[in-house]
């Protein structure tokens, strides 16, 4: 498990090799990640959006962002958790992510980034 701490918002995450897949032709390796946000701040906060860096070893980019996380923008008051699952699929079967969520503070009204920590999609295989 990956875990970092912005502002009091602690961001943990486990990632899984889920399968391989074909299409059009071509593999592609399918990564599930399941992210925790949890509010250890005194303030209530909100997840507005999102930005991710997907890495693959063929060193390909892809940016993704959005609103929210899985259609939701979730509200959480001090102490409460989000945990959500989501996917993502490489060309490679090495490959790595990382980003950052925009938050705002209910108390102050100020929006901040929430640093999401790079972390390792592989497959098995690949640990040996």
């Amino acid at each position: 498990m990956i875990q970092q701490i912005t502002k009091g918002i602690k961001i943990s995450i486990t990632s899984n090799f889920e399968d391989r897949r074909y299409q059009h032709s071509k593999i592609y390796y399918a990564f599930s990640y399941s992210v925790t946000i949890e509010n250890q701040s005194s303030d209530t906060v909100q997840l507005l959006s999102r930005h991710w860096n997907i890495f693959d070893s063929l060193n390909q980019l892809e940016i993704v962002e959005g609103e929210g996380v899985i259609g939701k923008k979730p509200i959480l008051k001090p102490k409460q958790i989000y945990t959500y699952t989501s996917n993502c699929y490489l060309t490679s079967a090495i490959g790595s992510m990382n980003g950052y969520y925009n938050m705002i503070n209910f108390k102050t009204s100020k929006k901040f980034k929430v640093q999401i920590p790079t972390f390792q999609l592989m497959l098995p295989a690949t640990f040996n």
